[in-house]
């Protein structure tokens, strides 16, 4: 039983009661409503979100998949682009080695030419004559060291081209190597879904990275690459034509100054061995010339001494009748005789010995022509003997040609801008 000194709670009303029993009841349902306007709420936000998100992540992978395929689009644009680079490359580097080759190879007709000058200054006399050969071998020489020249220039732009093309062939490896970065990274996260294990949450992932790029850069960054390379490409083909055109048209100017140059030496070569047979035939003929005189000469010697003893056998006579005594002593038809006798052997014997130092003043001169001949003889055998070395020294040149004529065709491939056809040159 309780204690009776225990102090008694507050005492309400029944109205108070029935007011705290509807107060209770009408925040229930006051709480109730406004929880199920929130669940309503709720149901109706995450329907909206879940489709949101849904479409979001669809709306992802399908910019995704686009994106994939406008990188993937640019890679082979690229890759076929840096294929025709490098194949542009390889056969400018074939057309340089060629143009390379051709310089190289007139080594040997400069070479040559300028041995056949040196051997024919080596005439003497009036054979070092300024000719037609002289000319034309000067003229080789010029030709061939403007042929160095216009090939090494030739050769100097193609390595420059080639650098350029290496140039263009790195940007597009960079911009390749990007791209396949790029693919293998928007593959990767294409593939990615919520149930993928490597998903977090990152930290500010929303930011604009350093660097970044809009998709008209990115577009215009391709494009230049891509257009760059097909300049260079447009250059190279140019180069490489002028090449092939050049290399055929100065392999024909050489092959034309060779022909003309040889020409002139066998032309002069006959015109030495006629003017030799020539010397010759007069030297001969002098010879006979001179023995004949010989003989005249000892002739003229033999009548002159004749006549000197005719001349004593008179003067003795006139001068032995000179002893006869007193009118004896007449001038008689022998006397006249004798006198016009020795009157006309000393005229023949002055018209003797005349002639005699005539005929032999005139050996004396032919000797003298005839030694002047000798060496001119010489000298002609001597400068028919170098134009001949010289003949057997360019037969090197038709060596070399036919060497090169076995390694390649007579024919110079020649390729338009168009690309549509093959011009031939033939090397003649």
């Amino acid at each position: 039983m309780p204690s009776l000194n225990a102090k008694p709670g507050l005492h309400r009303s029944v109205s108070e009661w029935t007011s705290n029993n509807q107060q209770l009841s009408a925040t229930a349902q006051h709480e109730r409503h406004i929880s199920n306007v929130i669940r309503q709420e709720g149901r109706t936000l995450r329907n909206e979100t879940n489709f949101k998100t849904r479409w979001d992540e669809t709306d992802t992978c399908r910019r995704l998949s686009d994106r994939v395929w406008d990188v993937a689009r640019w890679k082979e644009v690229l890759e076929t682009c840096a294929q025709k680079v490098d194949e542009e490359m390889e056969t400018l580097t074939l057309s340089k080695e060629h143009t390379e080759q051709a310089l190289a190879a007139t080594a040997v007709p400069l070479e040559v030419t300028t041995e056949c000058l040196t051997l024919r200054e080596g005439r003497q006399g009036h054979e070092l004559v300024t000719d037609p050969v002289d000319e034309q071998l000067k003229k080789e020489v010029e030709l061939i060291e403007r042929v160095q020249q216009v090939l090494q220039q030739h050769t100097s732009r193609a390595f420059e081209q080639l650098c350029i093309l290496q140039e263009v062939r790195h940007q597009l490896t960079a911009d390749l190597q990007n791209k396949m970065d790029a693919l293998d990274i928007d593959m990767s996260c294409l593939s990615l879904t919520i149930k993928s294990p490597h998903i977090s949450l990152k930290t500010n992932p929303t930011r604009i990275p350093s660097g970044s790029s809009t998709p008209q850069e990115w577009v215009q960054f391709s494009q230049h690459n891509v257009a760059r390379a097909h300049e260079a490409m447009q250059v190279s083909q140019q180069i490489r034509e002028d090449m092939n055109l050049t290399r055929a048209q100065l392999q024909n100017e050489l092959e034309t100054q060779r022909r003309a140059t040889e020409f002139a030496l066998r032309k002069r070569n006959h015109l030495e061995e006629q003017a030799r047979h020539e010397l010759e035939w007069q030297i001969k003929t002098t010879e006979e010339e001179m023995a004949e005189m010989e003989i005249d000469i000892h002739g003229l010697d033999a009548d002159l001494q004749a006549k000197t003893a005719n001349l004593k056998l008179a003067h003795t006579r006139l001068e032995t009748r000179t002893n006869r005594p007193n009118v004896d002593l007449c001038r008689d038809e022998v006397q006249h005789g004798l006198v016009n006798e020795v009157q006309q052997l000393e005229a023949t014997i002055a018209a003797l010995k005349q002639k005699l130092s005539e005929a032999q003043h005139s050996l004396q001169k032919m000797k003298l022509h005839h030694f002047r001949m000798l060496q001119d003889l010489s000298r002609k055998q001597e400068a028919l003997s170098l134009e001949q070395r010289s003949l057997n020294t360019r037969a090197r040149l038709t060596a070399t040609s036919s060497t090169d004529n076995k390694n390649s065709a007579l024919v110079v491939p020649l390729a338009n801008s168009s690309g549509r056809s093959n011009l031939q040159l033939l090397a003649q």
